[in-house]
């Protein structure tokens, strides 16, 4: 028999709970040694598929394929999977080893207790976390917690390792390292792993597939760099990083752009389009900010009515007469205080047109 190309894949999936449906006819196909996030706004439908995947639910329509072998009906104990849970579901009464050592006590002929060892030593080396076997639960720290929920879902072997937003408890510094130590994980053992979250920065920086869901619907299924850079439709735009939207109407004829203020931005894309009104996406760093003294022929002036300071970079709101407030990230260039524009100075802003997306409004 071949091996299936993909270890998860949905056909026509639908998960209905009574009257409410949250997940909609779904098809998704997940390669082996892939690292996915499912990335949504609550309630769209992003555990649930995790779920059904890991056999906590299952689907009212379609079929889940695990490996290749259909799961509908499968028990999630006798599934080749593994979850770790966001608030990791450990025993307080064990030690660290023990913890880790519950599934495989668990199996069916029953292991020898040398093999239980070795295996637990393993997974905790694999964790970075041998010599904490004897520790109790409370005396690690919430990073330690989260790898000995690593270590107990890793050391059945599964082929599919599921993350129910496994770093959401943790503060931001100890996530950034966690976030390190899972894509180094993931990338020694091979296997699958698919990660929930709702935070955009998370599922952009980890995995090498993000698929982006809506209202129990999949919107966009691309690698990180394809989902910022060429989004599939406004609400995959706006989800995903931080975008300004601009009203605007086409003129495919001559493929050009008419905002809200009178100004025409000669776009390629526009001719594709059907004339009428449109929303254009902008993101904020593609937008170049200068003191209006020091620009010539500007695309865009507004005034500043507000800056966030982030060290490396800032953040400013600028009012556009007949465009509302844009929001203009730029990065510092050195530590000169003249670097920073003020709140209340006028500026010049300009940009690529070819990096504006347009959507229908």
């Amino acid at each position: 028999m071949t091996p299936a190309a993909n270890d998860i894949e949905f056909r026509s999936v639908t998960k209905r709970y009574g009257a409410v449906t949250a997940v909609s006819d779904i098809n998704l196909a997940v390669p082996k040694g892939a690292f996915v996030a499912l990335l949504g706004p609550s309630g769209c439908g992003k555990t649930t598929c995790l779920r059904m995947i890991g056999g906590f639910e299952h689907p009212s329509e379609g079929e889940v394929f695990v490996g290749g072998a259909e799961m509908n009906g499968v028990p999630a104990y006798r599934r080749p999977v593994n979850m770790v849970f966001q608030q990791y579901a450990l025993f307080p009464h064990f030690d660290v080893e023990n913890n880790v050592a519950y599934g495989l006590r668990q199996l069916r002929p029953r292991l020898a207790k040398a093999e239980i060892t070795r295996r637990v030593g393993e997974a905790l080396e694999m964790v970075r976390l041998d010599g904490y076997a004897k520790r109790r639960i409370h005396e690690m720290s919430g990073g330690q917690q989260q790898r000995v929920a690593l270590a107990r879902a890793l050391v059945n072997k599964p082929s599919v390792l599921l993350l129910d937003e496994p770093l959401a408890a943790l503060d931001k510094k100890l996530r950034t390292a966690m976030q390190f130590e899972l894509q180094t994980l993931q990338r020694e053992l091979g296997i699958t792993f698919v990660l929930v979250t709702h935070d955009q920065e998370e599922a952009l920086s980890m995995s090498d597939l993000v698929c982006v869901m809506n209202a129990g619907s999949i919107r966009q299924l691309a690698s990180p760099t394809e989902i910022y850079d060429r989004p599939a439709d406004l609400f995959v735009a706006d989800f995903v990083g931080k975008t300004n939207r601009l009203a605007a109407t086409v003129d495919p004829a001559n493929g050009s752009v008419t905002l809200a203020n009178g100004r025409t931005l000669a776009v390629a894309r526009a001719r594709a389009m059907g004339a009428g009104e449109v929303t254009v996406a902008l993101r904020p760093e593609v937008i170049r900010l200068a003191r209006t003294s020091n620009a010539n022929g500007a695309l865009l002036e507004g005034t500043v009515t507000h800056r966030i300071f982030l060290g490396s970079s800032a953040e400013y709101s600028i009012s556009v007469p007949g465009l509302g407030d844009l929001l203009v990230t730029t990065e510092r260039h050195g530590t000169a205080d003249s670097d920073l524009v003020e709140p209340g100075e006028t500026v010049a802003m300009n940009f690529d047109p070819g990096e504006a997306h347009i959507f229908p409004a």
